[in-house]
């Protein structure tokens, strides 16, 4: 019985006879030398059948006997076995036995695969490290915990799972397999535009024309399309501050001159200064993260500040439609008469994130292009997602969610603000009129302290350092809670447990 190479893999022994050899060594060194590489790095795990030597042999253009006797050395070393009838199979304990023995003393039957070629320094080619940048960064056993004061993530209990179930089944079905299995190249699913256009948009007062709709793989996905198009090393970017770490980091790719704007209790402050500003992006409906709602005087004044100066407002919608009480602000895009406001919006924030779909809405001289921008990215998000989603809303799904999800939201934000008056009175609360998140200011602390404290006790909350501008006193007492992921009845206890921790840090040095 003979081991036979899986398909494709006689070009990748080809690849790696070529990349392994040392050419000093004889063919049957080199094959050696190969196998052993590929055996202590893990490509051959313990176990598994090795190539059989008459396909090893056709894959290199060399003689079967040369292989035969490779193999033959190798089992000898100890890093294959021979089973009679079935091949040979790289031995169970060949990493425990050759990898200590090459640490303590490398041996000469074990060529190791060095290369006399300079090392690649990857760090120095990359023009851009945005792995360097200030991100909002969770623990990665956030779900875990019993008391997560997340924003925006996925609660498995809200999830519409037999509505979207019908939506995708649906959306197999042959008509509408023909519709969206082609490549769109720059199109987008007309279905979902048409939604987004009928049922998404008007509730936000905002009307718009087909080709004034982009698709895009989340807000995020926006945001890059929107600095790729229009931003340069000389572009003036105004952003709230505190604001959204993500737009920051991405406008900063782009140019250097970001301009902080004041953030109070009526939203983004109106100064002179922004007449300055090219681009102006802000979250008008509940601001991140504060949660503040900027006040239709400013809206207006904002409006006829960037028609005098020729600016651009970039408008992230984001959770618009959670309002209390289901009276929502104007969206800034439905008071816009001059195409000044390029809009963004997500459909998949309110109950998973992890579906990556968003939209923006601009004129049509703007949409074009990032149509073809977005092709060199992508081409188009997934069209049978967009179809599925399609059908989410025309079936009344998309707004029924939204409606239970504000009366719940509304549950857990009265829940949070009664444990955190009765547990943190010190705590200072932005009052809570919308959204699934809340904006607290903790006297006395860090709040990087706090929150690395508080996980050890289940607790996880977001220290507010990482949405300003620039670190410093007046950013570090600050933190976001989010509500969207844990149940109310949990809430309490997790206050409670939060002011154990507060109170300890606090404690005066015995």
């Amino acid at each position: 019985m003979t081991t036979h190479l899986p398909p494709g893999l006689p070009i990748q022994w080809r690849t790696l006879f070529d990349r392994a050899g040392d050419s000093s060594l004889s063919l049957q060194g080199r094959i050696r030398q190969m196998l052993v590489s590929a055996i202590l790095s893990g490509h051959l795990p313990p176990g598994s059948p090795a190539p059989s030597s008459r396909h090893l042999a056709e894959s290199l253009g060399i003689a079967r006997n040369t292989v035969v006797f490779a193999y033959q050395q190798l089992v000898a070393e100890g890093y294959l076995v021979s089973r009679e009838r079935s091949g040979h199979f790289i031995a169970d304990d060949v990493l425990r036995t050759h990898v200590r023995e090459l640490e303590a003393d490398p041996a000469p039957s074990a060529p190791s695969c060095t290369s006399k070629a300079i090392t690649t320094s990857w760090s120095s080619r990359m023009v851009f490290h945005p792995s360097r940048q200030r991100n909002i960064v969770k623990p990665a056993n956030w779900q875990s915990q019993p008391y997560p004061f997340v924003y925006a993530q996925f609660d498995a209990s809200q999830f519409p799972t037999a509505e979207w179930r019908e939506c995708c089944t649906k959306a197999l079905s042959i008509l509408d397999i023909r519709s969206w299995a082609p490549d769109l190249v720059t199109n987008d699913d007309a279905a979902l535009i048409e939604e987004i256009r009928t049922q998404v948009l008007p509730r936000r007062g905002v009307w718009a024309e087909t080709d004034e709709i982009v698709i895009t793989v989340g807000a995020q996905h926006a945001l890059y399309l929107l600095a790729d198009l229009l931003m340069h090393g000389h572009t003036v970017v105004g952003m709230e501050d505190p604001g959204y770490p993500d737009a920051r980091n991405t406008f900063a790719h782009r140019t250097e001159r970001l301009m902080p704007l004041a953030i109070d209790q009526e939203g983004l402050c109106i100064t002179p200064a922004l007449a300055d500003c090219d681009y102006i992006f802000l979250t008008p409906s509940h601001q991140c993260p504060t949660t503040v709602k900027l006040t239709m005087e400013r809206r207006m004044a904002l409006l006829a500040l960037v028609e005098k100066s020729n600016g651009i407002i970039i408008e992230d919608d984001y959770e618009t439609e959670n309002s209390y009480d289901n009276v929502p602000s104007p969206a800034l895009k439905s008071l816009d008469r001059n195409e000044r406001v390029i809009y963004i919006g997500s459909l998949s924030k309110s109950f998973a994130p992890g579906l990556r779909i968003g939209y923006i809405v601009a004129p049509r001289a703007l949409t074009h292009e990032l149509r073809a921008l977005r092709r060199l990215m992508l081409r188009h998000p997934s069209a049978y997602i967009q179809r599925a989603f399609a059908m989410f809303i025309s079936l009344g799904h998309h707004h029924t969610l939204l409606r239970r999800l504000s009366v719940l939201h509304a549950e857990r934000a009265g829940a949070l603000t009664r444990a955190l008056a009765e547990h943190l009175p010190e705590f200072d609360l932005v009052p809570i009129s919308g959204g699934s998140s809340c904006w607290v200011q903790a006297p006395g602390v860090d709040t990087q302290l706090l929150a690395d404290a508080a996980l050890n006790q289940g607790v996880v909350i977001e220290p507010g350092h990482v949405f300003y501008h620039r670190q410093g006193s007046h950013s570090v007492n600050h933190f976001r809670m989010g509500f969207a992921s844990i149940a109310s009845e949990r809430i309490p206890e997790g206050i409670a447990r939060l002011a154990e921790v507060y109170r300890s840090l606090n404690a005066p040095a015995r």
